[in-house]
C-alpha cells in the first residue's frame, strides 16, 4: 500500500500517533499492546485491519474560531489544549465531509455569523458535524450554535445546498453552556427530516445528531460480525445488548436470537432504536430507556435469566456496580467490546474472579493512524 504523504499538521493536532509509521508496523505495534494487557487472560488472535486505511471516518467535527488576523479558520484543538489547529485536510476523515465544512467557513463572512469565542462568550457558531451514510450516501450537517436565533437561516440552508446538494438534512443544535461537550441537547431542524439513514450488517439504521453511531463503517461491520459469532447463537437464546446505542448490535444479531433486550440511557438513542427495529420489521426486540446495570439486577430478583449479554461501554469501561450486576443475573456468555483494552483489562479482571474464563480475544484496528484499538472478548460462565 502507498502510504499518502505525512499529514502537515500532524505534530499540532496529535490525534494520529503513528503518523510516519507504515501501517504493517502500525498493526504490529497494536497487537503488541493488547498483548502485554490482555494475553494473560488467553490467546490473542492477529488483528483484523484495512485494507485502506485512509478517509474512513464517517462523522467529521470541526471547531470553528478566528485566528490573529481575525480570519475564519475550522480545525480541531491542540492535544491538551483549546488552541484550535486549522485543518484544511485530514487524512482519516471522509473527504466530501471535510469539503462541506470548508464550504460552511467560507460563508460566514458573507451572511455575518460570528464566530463563537470561549473566553469573551461572543459570537454565535460553535461547531460544525457532519455525518454521512456510507451505503446511503445521506448526509447530516449540524450547526452547533449558542442560540436558536440563526440569522438568514434559510439563505443559509439554500446557499449550502446549491454548493452540496448532495445534503439530505441540516440541522441546528443549542449549546449555550460552558461546557466541553459539542452537542447540546435540543435541535432544530432546517432542512429535510433531522436525521439519515445507512445500511450496516445488512440492517438499515437511523442516526440522528445525538446518537452514538461507530465512526467507522468498514470495520464496524468486521466488528459486529465477529461479536455475534462469539455470542454461538443457536435461535434461542435470550440475549441483553447493554448500552445498546441506536440498537446496532442487538438488531444485527436477533436473526440468530430467541429475545433481544437493548437498555441505553440516552433518550433520543433508544427512539431510534425503536424505530429503527420497526425499520427491519424484528419482532423479538425490545428497547428500555435506563441503566443497563440497574435492569439487569432487577431481572436477577425477578428470577429472570439471560442466555447472553452484549456490552460496548464508554471509553472509561464498565463501573464495579455494572459488572455486580451483570455476575448476578449469571448469563452463560459475555461478549464485551471495548476502545479501551487498559480498562477491558480491569474489567476482565473483576468478571474472571467472579466466575467467568475468557474464551476469545480479537483486536479490530477502528482507527488507523490513532493509537485507539478496539478489541472484542468472549467469556463463558465457568462452573464454580
Amino acid at each position: 500500500m502507498e502510504p499518502l504523504e505525512t499529514c502537515k499538521t500532524a505534530k499540532k493536532c496529535g490525534g494520529c500517533r503513528y503518523q510516519g509509521i507504515p501501517y504493517e508496523e502500525q498493526l504490529k505495534q497494536k497487537e503488541k499492546q493488547v498483548g502485554k494487557l490482555l494475553s494473560k487472560y488467553g490467546k490473542i488472535s492477529p488483528i483484523i485491519g484495512m485494507e485502506y486505511p485512509y478517509y474512513y471516518r464517517n462523522k467529521v467535527h470541526a471547531i470553528l474560531g478566528r485566528d490573529r488576523k481575525g480570519n475564519v479558520i475550522s480545525g480541531i484543538y491542540e492535544a491538551n489544549t483549546h488552541r484550535i489547529v486549522p485543518v484544511e485536510e485530514c487524512q482519516i476523515e471522509d473527504k466530501k465531509s471535510q469539503a462541506i465544512i470548508h464550504t460552511i467557513r467560507d460563508m460566514l463572512k458573507s451572511f455575518k455569523i460570528k464566530t463563537y469565542d470561549e473566553d469573551s462568550d461572543y459570537g454565535l457558531l460553535r461547531h460544525v458535524l457532519v455525518r454521512r451514510g456510507f451505503h446511503s450516501g445521506e448526509i447530516m450537517v449540524v450547526l452547533v450554535a449558542v442560540s436558536p436565533i440563526f440569522p438568514s437561516k434559510n439563505n443559509f440552508v439554500k446557499a449550502l445546498r446549491k454548493e452540496h446538494p448532495e445534503i439530505t438534512t441540516i440541522v441546528l443544535n443549542v449549546n449555550d453552556k460552558r461546557t466541553s461537550m459539542v452537542l447540546g441537547e435540543r435541535n432544530i431542524t432546517l432542512y429535510g427530516p433531522g436525521f439519515i439513514k445507512d445500511t450496516l450488517c445488512g440492517k438499515r439504521f437511523r442516526i440522528s445528531p445525538n446518537s452514538f453511531y461507530q465512526v467507522n463503517p468498514v470495520q464496524t461491520e468486521r466488528l459486529y460480525r465477529t461479536a455475534i459469532r462469539f455470542a454461538e447463537l443457536s435461535g434461542k437464546e435470550t440475549v441483553i445488548d447493554a448500552y445498546c446505542g441506536i440498537g446496532t448490535i442487538g438488531i444485527a444479531a436477533s436473526e440468530s436470537a430467541g429475545t433481544v433486550t437493548g437498555i441505553e440511557l440516552n433518550r433520543e438513542a433508544v427512539r431510534d432504536a425503536i424505530l429503527n427495529a420497526k425499520e427491519n420489521q424484528i419482532k423479538n426486540v425490545r428497547f428500555h430507556q435506563g441503566d443497563a446495570g440497574e435492569f439487569m439486577e432487577e431481572m436477577a430478583a425477578a428470577g429472570e435469566h439471560a442466555d447472553v449479554v452484549f456490552m460496548d461501554p464508554p471509553r472509561a469501561g464498565s463501573d464495579e456496580k455494572f459488572l455486580s450486576s451483570l455476575v448476578k443475573l449469571q448469563p452463560e456468555r459475555v461478549v464485551y467490546i471495548s476502545c479501551n483494552p487498559e480498562t477491558q483489562a480491569r474489567d476482565l479482571q473483576f468478571l474472571t474472579r467472579k466466575g467467568y474464563g475468557v474464551r476469545q480475544i480479537q483486536p479490530v484496528d477502528m482507527f488507523p493512524w490513532t493509537d485507539s484499538i478496539e478489541c472484542c472478548v468472549a467469556l463463558q460462565r465457568v462452573d464454580q
